[in-house]
């Protein structure tokens, strides 16, 4: 078969799971608001592994909502003992990141639950959460975010194609 006319097939495919990025991304920031641009772009990390190629392990819902759940857990670990026993260390800071990503990387291999956006999560908790409740409020933007993606995959799984 001539691979252009497999790439022209897959043109509507590119358009349509472009848009529907597009469209998830608007109501995941329309309905919980802007989180950071660390978090924010660990869910466009995500979005292009979900519907860029939904049909790669690390796009499966095991993996998407697993994967940032490690992130959340490893950033917010590290997040917190920083806050608590960091005292505004700049070398304290980036031990913390550092090992939040190692750890999330870590777990997600020993689990299976491989997502490498996850680690974005967990650096980003690290970076931008500089108090206990920002921590809380910016794991469950991530979770719930990570939810709403996954879901949107979910129901439209049979339509989706490997664009990549």
């Amino acid at each position: 078969m001539d691979i252009r006319l497999v790439k022209e097939k897959l043109w509507i495919n590119y358009i349509l799971q472009s848009l529907l990025a597009t469209v998830t991304i608007f109501i995941v920031l329309l309905f919980l608001k802007l989180a950071t641009p660390v978090i924010v772009a660990a869910l466009g990390a995500t979005a292009f592994v979900v519907f860029a190629m939904p049909k790669n392990i690390t796009a499966q819902p095991r993996n998407v909502i697993g994967g940032h759940m490690v992130g959340v857990i490893s950033g917010g670990l590290c997040a917190l003992i920083f806050i608590f026993f960091g005292d505004n260390s700049d070398f304290l800071h980036l031990i913390a990141a550092s090992v939040s990503v190692g750890a999330a990387i870590f777990i997600m291999v020993v689990t299976d639950t491989e997502h490498p956006p996850g680690c974005s999560t967990a650096l980003g908790l690290v970076v931008h959460a500089k108090i206990v409740s920002q921590v809380i409020y910016y794991s469950i933007f991530i979770m719930i975010s990570a939810t709403i993606i996954t879901m949107v995959k979910h129901v439209l799984d049979p339509q989706l194609k490997d664009l990549v």
